[in-house]
């Protein structure tokens, strides 16, 4: 087999241990071979946790390609650390749900997806922030933070993607919680609900269709109130989002803003992309438009005639 041509110089792969794909990690070295990287940047971490260290350590080296092999969380944590860097990203969804990949395009697919990262098409993406750190799927607090913490206590590995059912069954009794919401310092909520969320693209946990309308390059965040209680009113709003109209719900209230303040009547734990995080009475959120470079599949140019 003929050796390719050098096609690009220095590469960092960023990888969790525990998380895999095709023929795994071993299979990814051989297609990076077979794509002349002039110099390879390997980082192996056991905890996403521990992926930002070692992406401030290869961004010394001056990468022109940071690979994150990983979930959500991984990707998470690896553009939080990669924010208005300028390096282009290439994500490998090795992960339980794949939710960024999934939104981009980026299919389950190793050579595929490694295809992507080196030949695909480099597009700014927005990023949202909260409490000083970013996320590139979603945020929440309430419902959906909890349904999320208690799926991370080992179930998640267990179970895979019904981890998120199984955890969301016990939570849709949940209490009511006090909640004040600004958005571009215009308050915009005031009342009890169940669950906030702030997205920057349109499917989130468990493959739901929450924002409709969402897109990750148009300089805002989604966000979206939910006053369900129960089984019967949670089930009301999930059929609603499984039409594809989540603003139709009479338990939901939806716009967009570029900042969010959100001031809690109790403390509750809040998550980004799928990742438990603290426990807060408040949440500052907003957006930061083409905070990061990622590489997706090239797009196709319309056709003349289905217009």
């Amino acid at each position: 087999m003929l050796r390719q041509k050098q096609s690009v110089g220095t590469v960092a792969v960023i990888a969790h241990q525990k998380k895999s794909l095709g023929g795994g990690l071993d299979e990814l070295r051989r297609l990076l071979a077979d794509e002349g990287v002039g110099k390879l940047l390997w980082y192996e971490v056991p905890k996403s946790k521990k992926a930002p260290k070692q992406v401030r350590k290869a961004l010394k080296e001056s990468p022109e390609l940071v690979l994150v092999w990983g979930g959500d969380g991984m990707v998470q944590r690896c553009v939080d650390a990669l924010a208005g860097s300028g390096v282009t990203v290439g994500v490998i969804p090795a992960g339980t749900a794949n939710l960024f990949a999934q939104n981009l395009g980026i299919p389950e697919d190793l050579p595929e997806a490694v295809r992507i990262a080196f030949h695909g098409e480099s597009r700014k993406l927005d990023l949202g922030m909260v409490n000083g750190e970013h996320f590139a799927v979603m945020a929440g607090v309430g419902f959906d933070a909890e349904m999320i913490k208690d799926a991370d206590r080992g179930l998640k590995d267990k179970l895979g993607r019904a981890a998120y059912v199984w955890t969301g069954l016990r939570h849709v009794r949940g209490e009511l919680v006090q909640m004040e919401v600004k958005i571009d310092g215009v308050k915009w909520f005031e009342g009890e609900a169940s669950c906030l969320l702030l997205g920057n693209v349109g499917t989130i946990t468990g493959g739901i269709e929450a924002f409709d309308d969402a897109r990750p390059d148009d300089g805002w965040l989604e966000i979206g109130v939910t006053t369900a209680k129960g089984p019967i009113q949670w089930a009301r709003v999930l059929g609603r989002m499984s039409a594809g109209r989540s603003d139709e719900s009479p338990f939901v209230r939806m716009t967009r803003a570029r900042k969010i303040t959100v001031k809690l009547g109790t403390p509750m734990t809040y998550e980004l992309d799928g990742g438990a995080k603290g426990v807060v009475t408040e949440l500052k959120a907003k957006v930061v438009p083409c905070g990061i470079t990622i590489r997706v599949p090239v797009q196709k140019p319309a056709d003349p005639d289905e217009s």
